[in-house]
């Protein structure tokens, strides 16, 4: 039999070093070292993985991280045994008592990588996200992540005049671990609000998060006021029921 494709091989060990690293980049030195390949090798490696979407690299610092182009080989792995396969009768359940569009989200670097989606439940036109990266910084899954995670490395784009700047969401975060959930109002988009609470595994650490987003006319008493309680006690109440499944509570 013809014996295991060498370039193949350096390959996959980049990837599963990159899986490894967690919210932190790499740069090709590290990977070098790490691997002990010389940096030309290395280069053409990520260069090729980078092609294909496997490998991303970072505008500031030119460090390297995973591409979200492996989520959707790794679809069927997340449906039988991860995260997404656990979420998806809760989250199903959520969008029907919210009547509202339903996100599960990961880090991904400095964004949320959007693993699942659940349609609002009407007849409009909707477009699928799942596979979506969301800027964290502006959005409740993203600060439920990060507060409970690492504060990314990077620039916080400005996209309305509400997106908040690093002290006002210093303090957001602050709220977040306090009351384990989030939100945002018109920071992403104007017009729009999204609420966000953390999923947790038998660690009791918290490995996603699932919220909802809508107008603010339907999610908030107000366009200017936070969103409604009893929409926050549908999404707290999802999130708790996923991490269950996960083994994260006992109750």
């Amino acid at each position: 039999m013809p014996g295991p494709i060498q370039s193949i091989q350096r390959a996959a060990e980049v990837l599963k070093l990159l899986a490894h690293g967690g919210a932190h980049q790499l740069s090709v030195g590290e990977i070098s070292r790490a691997l002990d390949l010389a940096k030309p090798t290395v280069h053409g490696i990520l260069r090729t993985l980078q092609e294909v979407g496997f490998v991303e690299q970072e505008v500031e610092g030119g460090k390297y991280r995973l591409g979200a182009a492996l989520f959707q080989i790794g679809t069927s792995y997340l449906d039988g045994n991860e995260l997404r396969a656990k979420a998806l009768n809760w989250s199903d359940t959520l969008a029907m008592r919210a009547r509202e569009a339903v996100r599960i989200g990961v880090m991904h670097g400095k964004h949320v990588l959007v693993v699942h989606h659940v349609f609002r439940p009407d007849n409009s036109r909707q477009a699928l996200d799942t596979g979506a990266l969301l800027p964290w910084h502006a959005t409740a899954l993203g600060k439920v992540l990060v507060a409970f995670g690492e504060w990314p490395d990077g620039e916080l784009q400005r996209f309305t005049r509400h997106t908040l700047g690093a002290d006002e969401l210093s303090g957001q975060l602050d709220f977040v671990r306090d009351r384990d959930w989030a939100y945002d109002l018109h920071e992403l988009v104007e017009g729009e609000a999204s609420i966000a609470a953390p999923i947790r595994d038998k660690r009791g650490v918290v490995v996603g998060a699932v919220g909802i987003s809508g107008p603010v006319e339907r999610l908030c008493e107000s366009p200017d006021q936070p969103p409604r309680l009893e929409l926050v006690s549908y999404v707290r109440e999802a999130a708790r029921s996923v991490s269950r499944e996960l083994g994260g509570l006992s109750w």
